[in-house]
């Protein structure tokens, strides 16, 4: 439930590409440093669940970067969640996934960046690798411009030029199509992202040179952009009348009943939540933290690969994904902090851990000690799992009860081997059915990764029993 201010009047757009590796993260990256630099307000936001992407929007635009996925929090709440970022913003770019009309697999349009562009009536810029074609370009955009007539493709971006002429070629070609051509990046202007086995590296493990990425992003747009035009572009945006969702009123719908209950009395002595971060566990969404606050708890952010006590006052610890594999030799260095974690779990306090969360809980990772709170080892794979998972709780624990659904999402080249004592946390499609995840005393580990939002419930839930251990 959301009854927030509606935000009908922010300008927006969408960037995307008729594929992966067109250009979108440069281009939306540098289109909000860009004008983050010209004194605007930017909201930035990515669809899908991309946790990576959206720390170097917040370094474009010193905002946080939210994310938009129909399928983890459904199509109802892409609108208010956007109006929730946007709020006091002079302008909005979200960035897309894959291609433009790619989304969740076999669902249709679900969890697309055109769903998302016409859930916010946002038009679109079309970010096109134009490096080995020339007239062709035309067929490309003319296919995308036609293929969903309430999808509003108002521009293109050309990206990988090879020359003057070759620009030419590419604009000639166009004019058929009646788009107007909005930015030309060349073939030799790129800028320097390291990436790895999951993506970009996150910006909280190389901050230093991401700022130096991300100026150069925001000046090679600013220079080959039509910046008037796209600001432009993003004002012709239809009127969005969504109440930006809330945290409050997501736990607590209804002052005095509903199926939140009356929204209680403030603590005196909030619980006391401590949340991973740092640069091992950089996974998160924005929206837990507030939905936990606003439950009622004091969260604070601890770091596993430096601070070798939990927050004082801790009762509950939420780790999130992340990249412990990489960082696996430092987890396991820092005693410490490994065995207060599971002191803490052994005490009946509330853990939830999602992904690389689950595997600092296991016994080891790649042969080396984690924090024992799971009889489990975990080792690198050189398989990818990755995808969209329907999920329903199959035992009772601190963030559901048994039979709540929840959709989720799996992102990891790892495998956990179990040993014996704990519950399956979910049960999953994918689209044989199996079991998931580890349920064991006030312990809830799992490879999936889950969007608070879609069920506020969880939060509330985590911090009652917080209270309570």
């Amino acid at each position: 439930m959301v009854t927030g201010t509606a935000v009908g009047s922010v300008p927006r757009l969408v960037v995307a590409a008729p594929a992966s590796g067109s250009g979108k993260t440069t281009v939306a990256t540098g289109l909000m440093a860009a004008l983050s630099a010209r004194g605007m307000a930017v909201s930035p936001h990515k669809v899908g669940p991309d946790y990576i992407d959206p720390g170097y929007h917040a370094l474009a635009t010193g905002r946080v970067g939210r994310n938009l996925d129909a399928y983890l929090c459904g199509a109802e709440l892409v609108a208010p969640l956007f109006a929730h970022g946007a709020r006091g913003c002079d302008i909005a770019v979200v960035e897309g996934v894959m291609g433009l009309f790619d989304g969740a697999a076999g669902e249709g349009e679900l969890a697309s960046t055109a769903q998302v562009a016409k859930a916010l009536r946002a038009p679109v810029v079309l970010v096109v690798d134009a490096s080995a074609q020339a007239r062709s370009v035309a067929a490309l955009v003319h296919g995308f411009v036609s293929f969903d007539p309430e999808v509003r493709v108002g521009g293109v971006i050309l990206n990988k030029v090879g020359s003057e002429r070759h620009e030419v070629l590419l604009r000639e070609a166009l004019e058929v199509t009646g788009v107007p051509v909005m930015g030309v990046l060349r073939r030799d202007a790129v800028v320097a992202t390291p990436a790895r086995h999951l993506g970009l590296v996150p910006v909280a493990e190389r901050r230093a040179s991401a700022v130096d990425a991300v100026r150069a992003m925001g000046a090679m747009v600013a220079e080959g952009c039509d910046l008037a035009g796209l600001v432009a572009l993003a004002c012709s945006a239809g009127s969005l009348e969504a109440a930006a969702w809330d945290a409050g009123e997501a736990l607590f719908p209804d002052p005095l009943a509903g199926p939140g209950g009356p929204r209680p009395r403030t603590p005196d002595v909030p619980a006391v939540v401590a949340v991973a971060g740092g640069a091992a566990f950089t996974f998160s969404y924005a929206e837990h933290a507030e939905l936990l606050a606003a439950a009622g708890a004091h969260v604070v952010t601890f770091d596993p690969l430096r601070d070798e006590e939990l927050p004082e006052g801790t009762s509950g610890v939420v780790i999130g994904g992340g990249f412990p594999e990489v960082y696996a030799s430092e987890l396991s260095a820092n005693e410490s902090l490994r065995k207060r974690i599971a002191e803490l779990a052994a005490s009946g306090a509330p853990v939830a851990a999602e992904c690389a969360g689950l595997l600092y809980l296991c016994r080891e990772l790649d042969g080396m000690p984690m924090c024992g709170v799971l009889d489990a080892s975990a080792r690198m794979s050189e398989r990818l799992t990755l995808g969209y998972r329907d999920a329903v709780a199959v035992s009772d624990s601190v963030l559901a009860a048994a039979g709540t659904r929840m959709r989720g999402h799996e992102f990891h080249r790892t495998v956990v081997e179990p040993g014996a004592g704990a519950f399956p946390a979910w049960g999953v499609r994918v689209p044989e059915r199996r079991v998931e995840g580890f349920v064991e005393g006030a312990v809830h580990a799992s490879y999936l990764h889950t969007h608070w939002a879609s069920a506020p419930g969880v939060a509330r839930r985590f911090v009652e029993r917080c209270r309570t251990s």
